[in-house]
């Protein structure tokens, strides 16, 4: 693991530098010890990175690698997350508190799963073709025109600490397989593992400036973000600082695309196996302990069917084993700071004063006081429109809502300003026109499958602009040229 990690620096056109930035210091979330202390990158090296980018794009190396060289470097580079997956996720485990239970599938199978996808993307290219003849136009002469799609350039690409690496993959993979420059933005939370992936990045033999790693406080995103030589950004994190994203962007009017926040709902319909139901929608909203923007975190049961499925999910939940994020029976890990649980503590200790019931978890788990550990968590007794039920927590901590029929299950799904993921449990054909109805960019029905590598992810609302993900994903990151001449 540490020779993977080697020393976490900046990345600067294929150079590692030792940030000259504030130190920020990694707290292991399972222990609260202190493992890593790394500089941050400084304002004049985040200009560097930028310009490396700018100048692999206009003309250096990577700017003139075909199709199928860039998908054949996206290949190697999935090999290597391959060859180094119990590292990674053993790194993930203790940088991040990810459970080596569902630590590899989120940190290593899933992004080298996006990143051959995008790979053979790239040498096929997008849907319509790097090139795309219109039929002839007689108007007012006859002519003929081509549309050419070009990479859009420079992309800024921030992600959250929760799976960096899988964002990465969406991000990296469809900029890199469609011919654009990176500057990849870490989060400080997670500067230890998102090293390790950019130092494969740098064995599969990506040239210089193709990838360019930089990190620190906010302020190093910002200087990204505004930076003119920046095209395009496309972000993941919290609906807020997606919306100062938008403003730092504005000025130089670059292309945007956000994939934000969710409190996505989970509909029980009527007649639903519940014994079936009931596990998988706990570990919805429990896996990576709740840190993940699609968890399914409200759950919407018909009214008669309420306290059976509480006494059922209270009783799967209870059963969840919580702690070292090594062991390998542990389900539940940490939350990533003190901070943030403190933070989530605050909106059970309001619910519970605006009259919400506790059922199931709520605390600290006993004999865990070093880490950052949060029980798997029910909240009952709230309305829809109550708090708890409104705001992301990332958390392990589900709402159960009762509903009298359809129309009021729909109601109450879709009465959020979220809308990125749901799940509707049921009879096949009853749980897909219900997904009709809802407004969601994904819906799942009886748990639906794997991630699809060419499915897009995103939603309308305070979820996001736009799309990650298949050919949706991959044609964010092209400009259309149109050219036209007479016969």
């Amino acid at each position: 693991m540490t020779a993977l990690i080697g020393t976490a620096a900046s990345y600067l056109a294929g150079r590692w530098e030792a940030g000259d930035g504030p130190v920020i210091a990694t707290i292991a979330p399972a222990t609260g010890v202190q493992v890593a202390l790394t500089p941050s990158t400084s304002a004049a090296q985040v200009g560097a990175a930028v310009s490396a980018a700018r100048r692999a794009f206009d003309g250096g190396e990577w700017s003139r690698l075909g199709p199928a060289d860039r998908g054949a470097l996206l290949h190697r580079l999935a090999d290597l997350l391959e060859a180094n997956r119990d590292a990674l996720v053993r790194l993930a485990a203790t940088e991040i508190g990810t459970p080596i239970s569902s630590g590899p599938t989120l940190h290593v199978d899933l992004p080298a799963k996006f990143f051959r996808w995008f790979a053979d993307a790239a040498a096929r290219g997008p849907r319509e073709g790097y090139e795309q003849p219109l039929p002839l136009d007689h108007d007012p002469i006859t002519t003929s025109s081509l549309l050419l799609r070009q990479p859009a350039g420079v992309v800024a690409a921030v992600v959250a600490y929760n799976v960096p690496i899988m964002m990465s993959a969406y991000k990296l993979g469809a900029a890199l397989a469609a011919g654009c420059s990176t500057v990849l933005v870490t989060s400080p939370k997670a500067v230890l593992l998102t090293s390790a992936f950019v130092r494969l990045v740098e064995e599969a033999g990506f040239p210089a400036g193709a990838v360019n790693l930089v990190f620190g406080p906010p302020a190093v995103t910002e200087q990204v973000v505004a930076a003119p030589e920046v095209d395009m950004v496309t972000f993941t994190g919290s609906a807020a600082v997606g919306s100062k994203i938008l403003a730092l962007a504005a000025p130089t009017l670059k292309k945007v695309v956000l994939e934000l926040g969710g409190k996505s709902p989970n509909i029980v319909l009527p007649g639903t196996d519940l014994e079936r139901a009931v596990p998988a929608s706990a570990l919805r909203f429990t896996r990576n302990s709740g840190q993940a923007c699609g968890a399914t975190t409200r759950t919407l049961v018909p009214r008669a069917d309420f306290d059976e499925y509480v006494e059922r999910s209270g009783a799967f939940l209870r059963g969840l084993t919580v702690g070292d994020p090594l062991a390998a029976d542990t389900v539940l890990g940490p939350l990533i700071t003190g901070e943030h649980r403190s933070d989530v503590e605050g909106y059970l200790e309001r619910a519970r004063a605006a009259g919400a019931a506790v059922p199931v978890g709520g605390g600290r788990p006993a004999g865990l006081d070093d880490g950052f550990f949060l029980e798997a968590t029910l909240v009952t007794g709230v309305s829809n429109a109550a708090e708890i039920a409104q705001e992301e927590l990332f958390a392990p901590v589900g709402v159960v809502l009762p509903y009298t029929d359809l129309d009021d299950a729909i109601r109450m799904a879709n009465d959020v300003r979220y809308a990125l993921n749901a799940n509707v449990w049921g009879p096949t054909p009853d749980a897909i026109a219900f997904a009709r109805r809802l407004r969601s960019g994904t819906v799942t029905v009886n748990g639906g499958g794997g991630m699809r590598a060419d499915a897009p992810w995103g939603g309308p609302g305070h979820s996001g602009i736009g799309r990650e993900g298949g050919e949706e994903g991959f044609r964010e990151f092209f400009e259309v040229k149109h050219v036209q001449w007479p016969l």
